[in-house]
């Protein structure tokens, strides 16, 4: 008996380094990076913090419920589609770079050209959202896009390191036709074991600013939400970022929770032009590190923001809410509020400098 146990536990211990050290799962910030980290104002008690009190569960709730619904309890016959999600395949790569575009990839991921710049933000193209090919799978229709669509782009942006945001096999992938990757503070160990070179990363923590090509600057902003794709939580850090180009100002929100930092935010560089805010994977347990619908309309109010283009949905079932609510509820709040609320399909181009432009509740087909 005490033969098979002892086996049992070095195989585990085996599978569990074996599965630890695959290249998916990034690498653990040290030396240079790790200094920084501990050094950072954000960093206390072994891990970076939120600006309030966040815990992962919100009162009234229990991790293990959670846990159990999720995985073993009843799901709603909508959490994935019952039909391909509706995608327009616009080819990147013959985008005029005089354009002002925004077009969505599906999830988070976007990419985004202003003022002759290119930028790809959280960029997921794989088919499924996590490190195994087992879990997460995208739903059909919203994978139309994959690594080999992406033109040369001048900025990777990545908000923060879950896998549904920064997604290894098409970061490696885009590797050579990428000039500069813009990341929060931590992050950086993940690229540069995947081959970045350290030169051609910028890493920095809230309140930092930056200079880009063609006097667009980029400010790391808050948000209120949590990192780690490995054992240990919050070893790296979490961002939003403000856009300013000479023409427009850009939020580009990340996941986040609501709290006092859009409002912050929005004091210091509002109005924003355009607001690229969370809107899906949400639940009321979860409402701490996830906006709920009502919140994501209230926080595009405290950015002073003209358009709000949600993100965050229609690709993956990470929460137990229907695949298309977190559209037909933000539809509705947008026109209660008087906040202009675009919804374009997957690859439907967004033209910037066209505030008139329409999209269609293509959602409920």
């Amino acid at each position: 008996m005490i033969y098979w146990i002892l086996t049992s536990v070095i195989v585990l211990a085996v599978t569990f380094f074996l599965v630890m050290n695959m290249k998916a799962f990034g690498a653990v910030p040290k030396g240079k990076r790790l200094k920084r980290i501990r050094q950072s104002k954000l960093y206390k008690n072994k891990q970076f913090q939120n600006i309030s009190y966040t815990p992962s569960i919100a009162e009234g709730h229990k991790m293990s419920r959670v846990t159990y619904d999720f995985f073993l309890g009843k799901k709603d016959p909508l959490l994935k589609p019952l039909k391909p999600i509706p995608a327009l395949h616009t080819d990147l790569k013959t985008i005029d770079k005089n354009e002002d575009v925004f077009i969505w990839l599906g999830h988070s991921s976007y990419y985004l050209q202003t003022n002759g710049v290119s930028f790809l933000i959280d960029p997921v193209l794989s088919a499924y959202g996590s490190p195994f090919k087992y879990f997460n799978k995208a739903f059909k229709g919203s994978d139309i896009y994959t690594p080999e669509d992406i033109p040369n782009i001048d900025y990777l942006v990545i908000t923060h390191d879950h896998f549904d945001h920064l997604d290894y096999p098409t970061v490696q992938s885009i590797r050579e036709r990428t000039g500069m990757a813009i990341l929060p503070l931590g992050v950086g160990a993940h690229l540069e074991r995947w081959g970045y070179p350290e030169s051609s990363l910028i890493e920095e923590e809230w309140g930092a600013e930056v200079v880009l090509k063609n006097n667009i600057q980029l400010v790391f902003s808050p948000a209120r939400h949590f990192s780690g794709r490995r054992i240990r939580k919050n070893d790296t850090l979490w961002t939003s970022y403000v856009l300013i180009t000479p023409t427009k100002k850009i939020f580009l929100g990340g996941d986040s929770g609501y709290d006092s930092h859009f409002k912050m935010i929005g004091d210091k560089y509002g109005p924003f032009h355009y607001a690229i805010l969370e809107n899906g994977q949400y639940g009321e347990a979860w409402r701490y590190i996830h906006t709920l619908p009502e919140e994501v309309i209230q926080a595009g109010l405290d950015l002073k923001a003209k358009r709000v283009i949600p993100v965050h949905t229609s690709k993956f079932a990470l929460a137990l809410h229907p695949w298309n609510e977190p559209l037909q509820k933000i539809a509705e709040l947008g026109k209660e509020k008087e906040l202009p609320i675009l919804t374009p399909m997957i690859g439907q181009v967004v033209h910037l400098n066209d505030p008139s432009q329409q999209f269609r509740d293509w959602w409920e087909d």
